[in-house]
């Protein structure tokens, strides 16, 4: 079998960029201790008299600008990169909509069954197999890694995200495959304080799921019909990644 047509019309769709550049000023959870990152650092260069070429080491945590996260980020033994292919990287994009919920209530909002159910009463059940993308255009707020964070004068984030009968309905009910948002975290952030912990997070990952977290252009891609390649290197135990992301539509 030939796919050498169906790479014609992927060629001719629109390609959108839904993760960040990666620079050693790409987003960032604040936890993430100073010296994590030196991006591009020369170590060979175009003078040396063994072979003119130049030659960059990379350091980055897992968790770094737009990144993938893997069950052992959260669980010792769990599964880490190594036990995810090619196949998990290509899904059919679900995009729901949360901005209109964030502009009438504020940004300690979280989406529920209730919004998913209204979503699909308007474009259609979910696919099993998709990849669930969350917009609350919360990417708008870069380069200003504060206000991606949102805190408050005490230290506290207020960040919209997901809740956890969202998420248990979306992979329980609907058999989707990944799910990625806009902002550093799984949880919002009010649902996250009052836990005490990421527990929606928490639950993705130990149940074998994967996540993208800190996307970017979620409001150019459509709603449904659209295809996202997720990448990342293979790097064996690794607790997360970080991801080139893209759609065509």
């Amino acid at each position: 079998m030939s796919l050498w047509t169906e790479l014609d019309k992927l060629k001719n769709a629109t390609w959108v960029e839904l993760s960040h550049p990666l620079t050693d000023d790409s987003p960032y959870w604040a936890g993430i201790p100073a010296g994590s990152v030196e991006l591009c650092r020369t170590v060979f260069d175009y003078d040396e008299e063994m072979l003119s070429c130049r030659i960059h080491t990379y350091k980055f945590p897992g968790q770094f600008g737009t990144h993938v996260d893997f069950p052992n980020h959260f669980t010792p033994g769990a599964a880490g990169a190594e036990a995810y292919g090619a196949n998990d990287m290509v899904m059919p994009l679900v995009v729901i909509d949360l901005t209109p919920k964030i502009a009438a209530e504020g940004p300690d909002v979280a989406i529920t069954v209730a919004d998913i159910e209204a979503w699909e009463a308007e474009h259609g059940r979910i696919p099993a197999g998709a990849f669930v993308a969350l917009r609350t255009d919360w990417s708008k707020r870069w380069p200003d890694n504060d206000a991606l964070n949102n805190f408050d004068d005490k230290g506290g984030e207020h960040c919209p995200g997901w809740s956890m009968e969202a998420l248990q309905f979306l992979y329980n009910e609907r058999d989707i495959a990944m799910n990625g948002h806009e902002t550093f975290d799984t949880d919002a952030s009010y649902l996250a304080a009052e836990a005490g912990d990421l527990a929606c997070e928490r639950w993705v990952l130990d149940n074998g799921h994967l996540q993208v977290e800190v996307m970017d252009n979620l409001d150019k891609v459509p709603a449904t019909g659209a295809i996202v390649f997720v990448s990342w290197p293979r790097i064996e135990g690794a607790t997360g990644l970080p991801a080139r992301v893209v759609a065509a539509y």
